[in-house]
């Protein structure tokens, strides 16, 4: 399982409730879509934001009770309805894709944080939604959870994003290790480096940590799902640890003994992350403070 941008929704998955499959799906359909616009094929730029504008006209249209002009958004627009989720979030999804076609390099920690509260966190808040679980604590958790699956997501990807002249590493943090663009260009495993990542893997796997007990505080098959979707995470990091950062020759992803480790590790988590007295994560930790 490597941790994609929506490979997240678990469409197929045997934990997830009969009932909630189509709309997950539907969701997922939206998502993966609207993403294919921003990343894939051919397109020039000024076409992947015209058509992503037709999505958010789609969403607009949703939004003020108007009939949509597509299948796909006819398909959302009764999965909104019946299960009365917010509009919002989907809009955050498509105003993340905007910024992946015009924006290629973050300055600061703070504005990566600012992208993944768009691109990311609104997926834990609509499956939260479905599950009638969107109070604030939880919604706080699940944002912790969502940002730190992009976030590795970006260090398992660091050479892939290069191709399409992407760093979603934040260039401040490149600055203070005293790694440069040419470095990952040249696909350069200096001590610098392998400095640098193991501040961006110690930071998000706090920032996973800090939101973890919502997979315990859910029930049921929502709360297992999400389990191994934790623990899935932190399985990444463990392996791009274990590489000292290598991310340029092997891109870690999950096998068959990956999964009977998070599956074992999945039953501890009801005592290793119990509810917290304070939710509030630390987000904004800079360089220097690990």
């Amino acid at each position: 399982m490597p941790v994609d941008h929506y490979e997240n929704f678990p469409v197929a998955s045997v934990l997830l409730p009969r009932q909630l499959r189509p709309a997950v799906e539907t969701i997922y359909q939206f998502a993966r879509s609207a993403d294919d616009i921003a990343d894939e094929g051919m397109l020039s730029d000024a076409e992947r934001l015209h058509q992503l504008q037709q999505y958010d006209d789609e969403l607009l249209r949703i939004m003020h009770g108007k009939t949509t002009q597509t299948e796909l958004f006819g398909k959302l627009t009764a999965v909104i309805q019946h299960h009365q989720l917010s509009v919002e979030p989907f809009r955050q999804l498509i105003s993340a894709f905007r910024q992946d076609v015009e924006k290629k390099r973050y300055a600061s920690y703070a504005e990566l944080l600012d992208y993944c509260q768009r691109s990311a966190d609104p997926v834990g808040h609509i499956m939260l939604e479905l599950y009638d679980k969107a109070d604030p604590q939880r919604l706080q958790a699940s944002s912790c959870i969502c940002t730190a699956l992009q976030l590795i997501n970006f260090l398992q990807d660091v050479a892939i994003d290069w191709k399409k002249e992407r760093i979603y590493l934040p260039l401040e943090d490149l600055t203070h290790f005293s790694v440069h663009e040419h470095d990952i260009a040249g696909a350069t495993l200096s001590r610098e480096w392998q400095h640098l990542m193991q501040f961006q893997i110690e930071r998000t796997r706090a920032l996973m940590q800090q939101g973890a007990w919502l997979a315990t505080s859910l029930p049921g098959r929502i709360g297992w799902e999400l389990r191994l979707v934790v623990q899935g995470g932190l399985r990444i990091l463990d392996k791009i640890e274990a590489t000292n950062g290598d991310i340029f020759h092997q891109r870690p992803t999950l096998n068959a003994k990956d999964w009977a480790i998070m599956l074992i590790r999945a039953f501890g988590m009801k005592r290793r992350y119990p509810f917290p007295d304070d939710t509030l994560p630390e987000r904004n930790r800079k360089p220097g403070k690990v």
